[in-house]
């Protein structure tokens, strides 16, 4: 039987026939997909769980084998990991399968989803009226760059066995919701390798095939590269593993980063050899303050996709009782909108319906038996870039932004000050903090004065945070003064200040302008600008 596709060629996710590579098909009975998909749902859900006590925490040492470390569950829980992609077969029931982000964003507002990092500032941005389309985007979700997206992909994969290009496109289109960028550039390469593990049996080849889908320039993409790499030449797990976290979790801080633990799951994919209990202990044991339980879930899922149900560990399965309920998520105990008491089995026959139209809507051959998809060579995507520089062209395009970085661990201060540490852009307020504490933050602008020129700034502080300002007109320097938040009411403790820059009158002049953190006796945060504005 197969299905309507116009809303499909409009959405842009038909697979063109030049893809199409001659005499190799996957053939699945309906039976085999379903045990495929149990193997990925089910893989993710006890891969989560494994990785669970070290996620933000120092790593596993011991393999952990089956059920240590006090997991003892009797249902499984409700968990963002794959709590959000229940969520999208809900909008997929509900809209079809040309659903638009729109439509997932409202089945996200009807849900009330959101219950940490980027998916937190999604729910935040839909209750201010922002569409699903621009939920995700730079300018409205300053996590864009973190693991969102790509702990919500594994769907898409299990909805596109075979047909990578498709489940990346997939994935690339709907990630958007809580990611950008390098955010989205994980989903495609989360949602590939599950996709390719239905007709691939190597490992190696899947997280090779599945990062030729991230355009070379992306720093996601890279790092990839790195870990292809280093295995190649025989290098050990725990050496590529450190070699990523040396080099990507530094410019990315944050345990939730994107492109560094993206490294760690293609890593743990490639060296788990298609060996369920290895492949998940590797995500666990990758690295200290990674995220770990994310990792495990995707590297799971991939091998669950590969092998079935049967390489799951089936005291682990048993003891879900073939259940997800709860009615919070995650430590801040969002309350889920319905509770959730749902059949995994059940859950599983829904992907595999929806699955099957969407296969069947591009170019697969789809009967009551099973299904035939052609093979389609993997081909890149087009770049999705965006640098935190990028953020002044939304907030004030007449100033370059210059060595601002992804943020770190909040400061903590004394009477538990919380100093926000992190670069991005809320409405017409930009906050800003250093790559590089040594180098600092700058804005750099050149320009012709006219007669009676000044500089005009607003700036703030987070309440018992400070933070130095220095601002320079060519080699002199006119200004270097301490923000501090202190005081009662706003807590940026908002400052004005203007400065006469009269002495350069008619003269053609660079003006920089500091944020500098490196301060004796306070705690060092954000600053915050609403404007700068030459006169």
């Amino acid at each position: 039987m197969r299905y309507a596709i116009g809303t499909l060629l409009a959405f842009g996710l038909l697979a063109g026939p030049a893809l199409a590579a001659q005499g190799k098909l996957l053939k699945l009975s309906l039976p085999d997909y379903e045990d495929r998909v149990r193997g990925a749902w089910i893989g993710q859900i006890i891969g989560t769980l494994v990785g669970k006590p070290f996620e933000g925490k120092v790593a596993s040492s011991p393999v952990v084998l089956l059920n240590e470390y006090g997991m003892q569950y009797e249902v499984a829980p409700v968990d963002d990991d794959y709590y959000y992609e229940l969520i999208a077969l809900r909008a997929f029931e509900k809209y079809g399968i040309g659903m638009t982000l729109d439509q997932l964003g409202q089945q996200w507002k009807e849900n009330f989803v959101g219950a940490a990092g980027s998916s937190t500032h999604t729910r935040l941005a839909l209750a201010k009226g922002v569409k699903g389309n621009e939920a995700g985007h730079p300018r409205h979700n300053r996590l864009w760059w973190t693991i969102g997206p790509h702990f919500s992909a594994d769907i898409y994969g299990m909805l596109a066995p075979g047909n990578p290009n498709l489940a990346g496109r997939l994935a690339r289109t709907y990630g958007h919701i809580n990611g950008y960028a390098e955010g989205a550039d994980g989903a495609v390469f989360v949602a590939g390798m599950v996709s390719l593990a239905f007709r691939e049996a190597d490992s190696h080849k899947i997280v090779r095939e599945a990062a030729i889908m991230i355009h070379p320039s992306s720093p996601y993409r890279q790092c990839l590269n790195m870990v292809i790499s280093m295995a190649e030449e025989g290098k050990s797990p725990q050496e590529v593993f450190q070699a990523v976290e040396d080099r990507w979790h530094i410019e990315y801080p944050p345990i939730n980063n994107g492109v560094a633990n993206g490294g760690l799951v293609a890593a743990s994919v490639w060296f788990g050899e298609g060996d369920y209990l290895k492949t998940v202990n590797l995500a666990s044991r990758a690295a200290d303050y990674s995220d770990a339980d994310c990792n495990a879930a995707n590297a799971g899922a991939v091998v669950g996709a590969m092998r079935g149900s049967k390489v799951l560990p089936p005291q682990l399965v048993e003891s879900l009782h073939d259940r997800m309920a709860g009615e919070t998520m995650g430590s801040a105990k969002l309350r889920v909108v319905p509770p959730v008491d749902e059949r995994l089995s059940e859950i599983i026959k829904r992907i595999v319906a929806v699955g099957r139209k969407m296969l069947a809507a591009n170019g697969a051959r789809v009967t009551d038996a099973g299904l035939t998809v052609p093979y389609n060579a993997v081909v890149p995507q087009p770049a999705e870039l965006f640098a935190l520089s990028d953020l002044t062209g939304y907030w004030n395009p007449d100033w370059r932004l210059e060595r601002a970085g992804f943020g770190g661990v909040p400061g903590q201060g004394p009477g538990g000050v919380r100093c926000s540490r992190i670069t991005f852009l809320d409405g017409d307020v930009l906050a800003t903090w250093p790559a590089q504490e040594v180098r600092g933050v700058v804005f750099r602008r050149t320009l012709k004065l006219g007669a009676n020129p000044s500089l005009g700034m607003e700036m703030g502080a987070d309440k018992g945070c400070a933070w130095q300002l220095n601002v320079f007109v060519n080699n002199t320097m006119l200004l270097g003064r301490v923000i501090e938040g202190a005081g009662e009411g706003d807590e940026k403790n908002w400052q004005k200040l203007a400065l006469d820059l009269s002495a350069f009158r008619g003269q053609e002049v660079e003006i920089r302008i500091y944020q500098r953190t490196l301060l004796p006796d306070h705690i060092a945060g954000n600053a915050y600008w609403r404007d700068i504005r030459v006169q």
